[in-house]
């Protein structure tokens, strides 16, 4: 996908919806994907330094982990609030909208 498609992918899942967070949600999801984003420089410094290639993949691996870790908060968080919200104000769309972004999570 070309750049451009992204942001605008990007900005149409965006813009559509807004989920109200907690401070504390918040604080634990950034601070989520700011060791993420710890590892991916980690990742790209081991490129830089033509570390072997088993040493790369098991960061990788790490980081895969940790996005599917913060996956993991988010959706407990969406189930939790967005997911049961939605039922209890009659939009059964909200299911369908689950069931799909499972099945992307589960690919």
């Amino acid at each position: 996908m070309e750049k451009k498609q992204q942001t605008d992918v990007v900005n149409e899942c965006c813009c559509k919806k807004k989920t109200i967070r907690s401070d504390e949600q918040k604080t634990a999801l950034i601070n989520r994907l700011k060791r993420i984003e710890g590892q991916v420089r980690g990742l790209q410094k081991l490129v830089e330094s033509d570390a072997y290639c088993n040493d790369i993949l098991q960061q990788s691996i790490s980081v895969g982990s940790a996005i599917d870790g913060f996956n993991q908060e988010l959706l407990g968080c969406h189930i939790r609030g967005c997911i049961v919200d939605g039922i209890k104000n009659g939009d059964d769309e909200i299911v369908d909208e689950l069931l799909k972004t499972l099945r992307k999570l589960m690919k």
